[in-house]
């Protein structure tokens, strides 16, 4: 028998799926019970509302994303090695066949301005990956400063490849997070040099 978890789990899926490639409001419940084989009913006792559907869609998508960059950047050297890693990680993303930009962009394109449960969910994981790309910088060796602008760098990278159906912004980011932070390094030997004297 299959348990109340597994069905979630299988129309989370399912939305995913639609929701990513589609956008929200394109894709009507009948549609995603087609998707998911699901009665709508079944599907109103686990989400009693679609903005709730696509705010657990959103926050699973959320998880797995984190924790897929902080492995992904763990099994990386140290330092700098780290920072470039993270910009490996988008590029493999960016060539994924199912690639349509940052998810939760989009849907805040779509449901930021009227549906506070949706912005909320957009703005935390806005905080906590930038969170957690600024912490990998500061981790490596550098300024939470460069931490920032890495972040940025990232997220100027996603919206990017998007728009132009490449993963080419990915390696473009890398390079300008090097010379960032090469350039960082050189400062920090160049005074420690003129203190020295």
């Amino acid at each position: 028998m299959t348990s109340v978890e597994e069905v979630r789990e299988h129309l989370l899926d399912a939305a995913e799926q639609v929701f990513y490639a589609r956008g929200v409001q394109a894709v009507g419940m009948d549609r995603l019970r087609t998707a998911a084989n699901l009665p709508l009913r079944r599907i109103y006792q686990l989400f009693p509302s679609k903005d709730d559907l696509v705010v657990a869609f959103l926050r699973r998508r959320h998880l797995r994303m984190m924790a897929s960059i902080t492995e992904f950047v763990g099994r990386a050297d140290e330092g700098a090695a780290r920072v470039s890693a993270i910009f490996t990680w988008l590029h493999k993303w960016f060539c994924e066949p199912d690639f349509r930009g940052c998810p939760w962009m989009n849907v805040f394109g779509e449901l930021g301005a009227t549906t506070p449960a949706v912005a909320a969910e957009v703005h935390h994981h806005q905080r906590e990956f930038r969170k957690l790309l600024a912490g990998i910088v500061v981790d490596a060796g550098y300024s939470r400063e460069t931490g920032n602008v890495v972040h940025l760098l990232a997220e100027g990278a996603v919206s990017t490849a998007a728009v132009q159906r490449t993963a080419a912004p990915a390696t473009e980011a890398r390079r300008a997070a090097e010379i960032l932070i090469a350039a960082e390094g050189a400062g920090r030997k160049r005074r420690g040099s003129a203190g020295s004297r």
